[in-house]
């Protein structure tokens, strides 16, 4: 029998004997974990009518494990011993069979969860579910209230359009933040150990090791929030990051709403004036080149590319979708695009299996592409092939970090690529910021409904380069930036700064806020 120990510590059960591994323990516990504490599930019993998990040890668990395991299963446990060989031989074999067991079933369903957020009730603040979670913070057995916290959390971070949430600890205290409108925002401060219970909840949700807190570790779960529907419930992806720091876990949630593709990947959605978008729109028309987007991460710069291959692929440039074989290697896929009607490839960048950037493209290049789009050129490998493949009869999409359009040749020349190539490949360069805009209820005061920042929802601010013959000169000749700004603002090029101090002028935003994003690059020569 596997079971020893003192009878007097087994369980008062309703049943006379308890059922073999739980599937629910088999799902959520990892088999290196269970082995490398030697722990086991005995099945479930009833204990006084309760649900309770019957597990199994060789040795005393540590409070942290039986902490950890107590919020993976999320239902009480019954610790019994056993003999540690016996035990060991035991999670081998539940662990191969239950993986025989369900391997069809995986295939099928994925790898990542779909979790249902469920807040008490619409009108549940964060304030009274904190409040609820600190009262009950103690209670070991009761959950209830820790799970209500992180869904009501991650509601509240949802319907105010957050795209990242954070828990980050401190000496003493601990900070939830948002990254609301590309500015992070304190929304509570919280205790260090209610954190700790946040961060193992979340990573529960996203299928993480609870028990490892040394190393950073990276997951992701699906959740859905809002009432049943005909059109179903809103679904929002979770990627998820820990890192460990001199105080605790610190705990990164990215919120991505595949709902909102329609609307990011729109030039409305975007504010790009008219004749921005037009001279945009007519370089995204030509059957080879490259057309870049610069920015600082997090400047919109894949939003606009996404905008402009669904122009393409809904036949904005003259042709249907079926007509343009378009293709993308990006590093991650934020929003799939391909669908019956815009028939677009989408292919994500996996370094642990090889395929990176450089690797990608060359085979997307043997897919017979008319339209490419690469994520990111971050080194002269991608950039060498990107050009080469422009030069060969593709229209290539890309992005590059740099302060402003002009910087992008320099960029490139400093990657290794040899000017005459970039002035015969480059079509046009885009650069683009994000620039907060004035809360109009409160006029920039501050108040609840804007987290006293001010500020609500975002626009960009866009200055294109479109190469022509003189720019073309110039960049061949190894001429400065600033000679290239000079020629392209007398083609019409409106700076960055130029623009954010149009939306000043029109009460949009301040002047303060168009220095903060711009930094006064770009200033329009004179």
């Amino acid at each position: 029998m596997l079971l020893a120990g003192d009878p007097s510590r087994q369980p008062t059960t309703d049943s006379s004997q308890a059922s073999g591994p739980s599937d629910k323990f088999l799902d959520l516990v990892p088999r290196a974990f269970a082995r490398r504490h030697l722990l086991l599930s005995g099945g479930n019993v009833p204990i006084s009518g309760v649900p309770t998990e019957l597990v199994l040890f060789a040795k005393e668990p540590s409070p942290a494990v039986r902490h950890n395991l107590r919020v993976r299963l999320g239902r009480p446990i019954e610790w019994r011993e056993a003999d540690a060989e016996q035990l060991a031989v035991a999670i081998d074999e539940a662990y191969a069979a239950h993986k025989a067991a369900t391997v069809e079933s995986q295939a099928t369903s994925g790898d990542e969860p779909v979790i249902e957020i469920k807040p008490a009730s619409d009108e549940v603040s964060l304030d009274v579910a904190l409040r609820e979670v600190e009262r009950d913070l103690l209670s070991t057995d009761n959950k209830a209230p820790l799970v209500r916290f992180v869904d009501t959390l991650l509601f509240e971070a949802i319907t105010r359009g957050v795209s990242d949430v954070h828990i980050q600890p401190l000496e003493s205290a601990a900070l939830i933040r948002f990254r609301l409108d590309g500015t992070l925002v304190t929304a509570k401060e919280i205790s260090v150990e209610l954190a700790t219970s946040i961060v193992s909840r979340v990573k529960v949700m996203a299928r993480m090791d609870i028990a490892e807190r040394r190393v950073p570790q990276d997951g992701r779960a699906h959740v859905t929030i809002g009432r049943r529907t005909s059109s179903g419930q809103r679904r929002i992806d979770l990627r998820v990051s820990t890192l460990p720091t001199a105080y605790g876990e610190r705990l990164v949630m990215r919120m991505l709403d595949p709902s909102k593709s329609d609307h990011l990947a729109s030039f409305e959605a975007l504010g790009m004036p008219g004749d921005v978008r037009s001279r945009l729109l007519a370089c995204s028309s030509r059957s080879s080149g490259i057309v870049l987007v610069t920015g600082p991460t997090g400047s919109g710069k894949t939003t606009t590319l996404y905008a402009t291959l669904r122009w393409l692929a809904g036949g904005g440039h003259g042709s249907t979708a079926r007509d343009l074989n378009i293709m993308t290697i990006e590093d991650p896929i934020e929003y799939e695009l391909g669908s019956s009607q815009l028939a677009i490839s989408q292919a994500q960048v996996n370094t642990k299996k090889g395929v990176t950037f450089a690797s990608g493209l060359r085979h997307i290049l043997r897919q017979d592409p008319d339209v490419v789009m690469v994520g990111e050129i971050r080194d002269a490998e991608t950039a060498r092939i990107a050009i080469q493949a422009s030069l060969t009869g593709h229209l290539v999409f890309s992005t590059l970090h740099t302060n402003d359009a002009a910087s992008a040749i320099t960029r490139l020349a400093d990657l290794g690529i040899e000017r005459y190539l970039i002035s015969a490949s480059i079509a046009a360069v885009l650069a683009q910021r994000l620039i907060r805009l004035v809360h109009q209820p409160c006029r920039g005061t501050g108040c609840p409904d804007c987290l006293h920042t001010g500020f609500t929802g975002r626009r960009g601010l866009f200055e294109l380069i479109v190469m022509n013959e003189s720019i073309r000169e110039l960049v061949a000749s190894g001429a400065s930036d600033e000679s290239i700004r000079r020629v392209a603002a007398e083609a019409g090029t409106r700076s960055l700064t130029s623009e954010g101090h149009a939306l000043v002028e029109q009460g949009l935003t301040s002047l303060d806020e168009v220095l903060r994003v711009t930094g006064g690059v770009g200033e329009d020569p004179v």
